[in-house]
């Protein structure tokens, strides 16, 4: 699956082009004759495999692929077999192939500095050893940017720990560190926030480990923060003053302070009220707001958003029962946002009808001068009014709008063919007639 040592195939022979292009270092070779580094170049555009191939071209081309900076062990060609066998069997088979092709690739590897080191296999604490190696390797080689995705298929508790205190993770080189499927302590984050100090980005998703996280620091470097999906959250105080993207899976036990460049916001409500409270230093200031509404979110019959006058993108996922709250909130939402062009709706819990009610009708109204594109998320496998009435809605508010895109599928989860394409029959069949000729009228 991953051939051999360098990543080469015995079997694979050079290409022939026409007589004068030949890859073999004759003296009519031009590619060759290039410098190393725009040769090196080249192969940083191929797959790390495909530049391991070239050195079975000529002697000049033997060593080349070494010194690519970009060193991304990608394993899409396992995934394809997923198929055919379950995950702990995909993991018994190809798991000890594909670490004896990081560690091939390693020991060969001759560039003094990388660009980028990816690692994209389910690997779990059995290979810890290993993993902690090719950290250390890429620290030691001055890595900018560094990525360990294990996948998420497996049970967590056989997760690769993250180590918490190490030399390696001192570094004045990396800007980007992402972690998937890998635990996580709190003291491990805020030890390499402290030593990497040009750390720009980091993502930790599908980690159990946290607890009471502090992202803080006058001097971080930190502009991109991405904690979603990751668990056992108490409390998390973010105090970073060059970061503009935060993406979070709570609002309760979150404390904002100093983040005057944040722009991009995106979290998990369980709690309006602690929603409001705790982006209340921010709202003014926000200009791509995406919200997730759960079934134990909390209501609160004061929806005061404040104003967010800068707010451009917003996305809703509601994944609560009740249309009346779902209602309400839009329309708090978008009347505290003036100057908003686009606007996402997920919605699922479908009641078959809705109750026409005046009273609710006058607290939904919210003229609106600036929204121009409207996206609609819902579950179309049954008939119900409540998706016709929420374009109405939106079609009598936003008087300046060009475009309503619908999604019949509900965006979670995979359909066959055949049941996609009831579902877009249906969809066009409810809000063809009621979308007048000027606006544009997609059905996905």
């Amino acid at each position: 699956m991953y051939g051999n040592g360098v990543g080469t195939h015995s079997n694979s022979e050079p290409e022939m082009c026409d007589e004068a292009g030949y890859l073999g270092g004759n003296d009519d070779d031009r590619l060759s004759k290039l410098p190393d580094d725009i040769l090196v170049d080249v192969l940083c555009h191929m797959s790390l495999k495909e530049a391991a191939r070239t050195s079975i071209l000529s002697s000049r081309w033997k060593h080349l692929w070494k010194y690519i900076p970009f060193l991304k062990f990608d394993a899409d060609s396992v995934y394809k077999i997923m198929d055919h066998h379950s995950a702990d069997e995909l993991i018994e088979i190809e798991a000890p192939k594909y670490v004896e092709w990081v560690n091939s690739v390693i020991q060969s590897h001759k560039s003094p500095t990388l660009k980028q080191f990816k690692i994209h296999f389910h690997l779990d604490r059995k290979y810890t050893d290993a993993i902690t190696r090719w950290i250390e390797f890429a620290f030691s080689r001055q890595v900018e940017r560094l990525e360990l995705n294990h996948e998420s298929f497996g049970n967590p508790k056989r997760y690769y720990c993250f180590p918490r205190f190490h030399s390696f993770a001192t570094s004045n080189s990396l800007k980007a560190l992402s972690l998937k499927s890998v635990h996580v302590r709190d003291a491990a984050v805020e030890f390499i926030l402290r030593n990497c100090p040009r750390l720009e980005e980091l993502f930790v998703r599908y980690s159990h480990n946290f607890s009471n996280l502090e992202v803080c620091g006058s001097s971080l470097k930190l502009k991109r923060l991405d904690l979603r999906y990751s668990f056992d959250f108490e409390s998390l105080k973010v105090c970073a003053p060059c970061l503009t993207s935060l993406k979070v899976p709570i609002t309760e036990g979150l404390l904002l302070e100093n983040v005057p460049m944040l722009v991009e916001l995106s979290l998990t409500c369980h709690s309006i009220k602690g929603l409001i409270s705790a982006l209340a230093c921010c709202f003014f200031q926000l200009e791509v707001l995406s919200i997730s509404f759960f079934d134990k979110t909390t209501e609160t019959s004061e929806l005061d958003f404040g104003q967010m006058p800068k707010l451009k993108k917003l996305s809703v996922e509601y994944r609560k029962r009740g249309y009346e709250g779902l209602t309400r909130l839009i329309a708090a939402l978008i009347r505290a946002s003036p100057h908003l062009e686009e606007f996402g709706l997920t919605y699922n819990w479908l009641p078959a009808t809705t109750k026409k009610d005046r009273q609710l009708e006058d607290a939904i109204r919210f003229p609106h001068h600036h929204l121009k594109v409207f996206e609609l998320s819902c579950n179309y496998s049954r008939i119900s009014n409540v998706m016709v009435d929420i374009v109405g809605g939106i079609l009598e508010n936003c008087v300046v709008l060009e475009k309503i895109i619908v999604d019949p599928s509900g965006g979670h989860f995979p359909i066959d063919d055949r049941e996609k394409s009831t579902r877009r029959r249906r969809a066009k069949k409810q809000h063809e007639p009621q979308v007048p000729q000027h606006i544009e009228l997609v059905i996905l």
